[in-house]
């Protein structure tokens, strides 16, 4: 059953559709294939992101391509929440199907494997009954929620030591 839209901000103007499942008592969002789950943006925009990070002598060195507006040490952090999940997402992909990346999780094995520069857009197709499991931005499984700390141990108890034992 229909149950409406929502606005996405980036691309400016896009609406995602919305469903309501009354079996499950839940909505869900039907997002086009182009579009980075969880991730504001395109999947393009990321995989551009990753591929430049592998042409360059580094992260650092990307980040000040990439982002220049910003601070390095915030550039690298922004660039390594896109890099680190889509390599994960490369790796399980790679895994399911070894002919995709010949031997490597790497995006430019897997572009030449697809044969197109939209790599992430065609794995998502490909992928399509196992977007469940496959990390965001390209599949829809979010990253584990951090744990809650355990409660910290007691001290130990106050007075002198205990005699140790004897020699």
């Amino acid at each position: 059953m229909r149950h409406g839209t929502y606005p996405r901000t980036t691309p400016v103007g896009m609406r995602i559709a919305r469903y309501y499942c009354p079996t499950a008592h839940e909505t869900f969002s039907l997002l086009p294939d182009c579009l980075a789950s969880h991730f504001p943006g395109a999947l393009d925009a990321i995989e551009h992101v990753v591929a430049t990070v592998d042409a360059a002598r580094s992260v650092e060195a990307a980040a000040e391509t990439l982002r220049p507006d910003i601070t390095v040490a915030s550039a690298v952090r922004w660039i390594r929440r896109r890099l680190t999940p889509i390599r994960l997402a490369l790796l399980t992909v790679v895994t399911l199907w070894p002919e995709l990346g010949a031997g490597a999780a790497r995006l430019a094995a897997v572009r030449a494997a697809v044969a197109s520069t939209a790599a992430l857009v065609t794995l998502r197709t490909r992928a399509a009954s196992h977007l469940a499991v496959l990390p965001t931005p390209l599949g829809f499984r979010p990253r584990p929620r951090a744990r809650a700390s355990p409660p910290p141990t007691p001290p130990h108890g106050m007075g002198a030591d205990r005699a140790g034992p004897a020699r």
